[in-house]
């Protein structure tokens, strides 16, 4: 017997403490499953503060814990690190958010170039950041269902708030003079076509491709040809790149968060808030 618990204690987790385990493969998704899963949910955020989630590397230890989770949310094609540890993993609780996100092909919105694949930014959408709430809902409930509707409760505030967010960024962008954004990071797509905006990104998908001279000249010439008056660079890319078009048109500079991390004292939507305000504000809406 005393041989059987030993070996039981050296199996167990440590530090399980009946909560269920949420792998979250970026920032987003972990902001999601923590509003729904409250004090019934440990939560872990696969990607660092301050790290680029595109090209997420994950340590062994993190790699093991793909065996121990209860759920694993994730969007499939967006980091193959992850992609990886699910395959691997014997039989993790996948919950890949792609068919419920609507994902669609990436699109530089200028001349068709660009790279090829998926456009991973569903979040910055926040009626598709909403299907993702429901999703993540529905997950948490069928593991564990003492607390379904506890999760369901807790959904419901947050989708209002998701709901006022949605709102509040459609008032606030209807009536703009400039429809077209020009961004160093293309990632504002989602967000761009839920509010009836273009989007022109200097680079592509991820924030550490290096766009061709060539490429920076189209952009700056269609900038100026729509009279662009803010260039909008992302707290993930070298400011340079907006610097430089600007320059090259006249305009201002102003943040455009994508959302991949936050500051302490921020989340989800206090950011995408200041994004709507940067908006407002460079696109001369009334």
């Amino acid at each position: 017997m005393l041989c059987l618990l030993a070996l039981c204690g050296c199996t167990a987790n440590a530090d399980d403490d009946g909560r269920l385990r949420v792998l979250a493969a970026a920032y987003p998704f972990a902001w999601a499953a923590a509003q729904v899963g409250g004090a019934d949910v440990r939560v872990d955020d696969l990607v660092r503060a301050g790290a680029e989630p595109h090209d997420v590397e994950l340590s062994p230890r993190q790699v093991g814990a793909f065996e121990k989770a209860d759920l694993v949310v994730y969007l499939g094609g967006f980091q193959p690190a992850v992609d990886a540890a699910i395959e691997e993993a014997d039989e993790p609780a996948r919950l890949d958010l792609t068919d419920a996100v609507d994902v669609r092909p990436f699109s530089s919105d200028l001349t068709g170039e660009g790279e090829s694949g998926t456009d991973p930014h569903v979040w910055l959408d926040p009626v598709r950041m909403a299907s993702i709430v429901r999703e993540i809902t529905t997950a948490l409930g069928r593991r564990d269902p003492t607390h379904a509707t506890t999760y369901e409760e807790r959904a419901g505030r947050t989708l209002a708030q998701l709901s006022d967010l949605d709102r509040s960024i459609r008032t606030s962008l209807a009536s703009c003079r400039q429809r077209e954004i020009v961004t160093a990071h293309g990632a504002f797509a989602y967000l761009a076509g839920r509010y009836g905006l273009r989007q022109v990104g200097v680079a592509g998908i991820s924030p550490d491709a290096e766009p061709s001279p060539g490429r920076i000249a189209r952009v700056a010439r269609y900038a100026r040809e729509h009279h662009v008056r803010t260039v909008f660079f992302g707290s993930d890319v070298d400011p340079k790149l907006a610097d430089v078009v600007a320059r090259e048109v006249g305009a201002a500079t102003a943040l455009l968060d994508p959302v991949e991390g936050v500051a302490a004292g921020d989340d989800y939507l206090s950011v995408m808030r200041r994004n709507a305000a940067a908006l407002h504000e460079g696109l001369s809406c009334a």
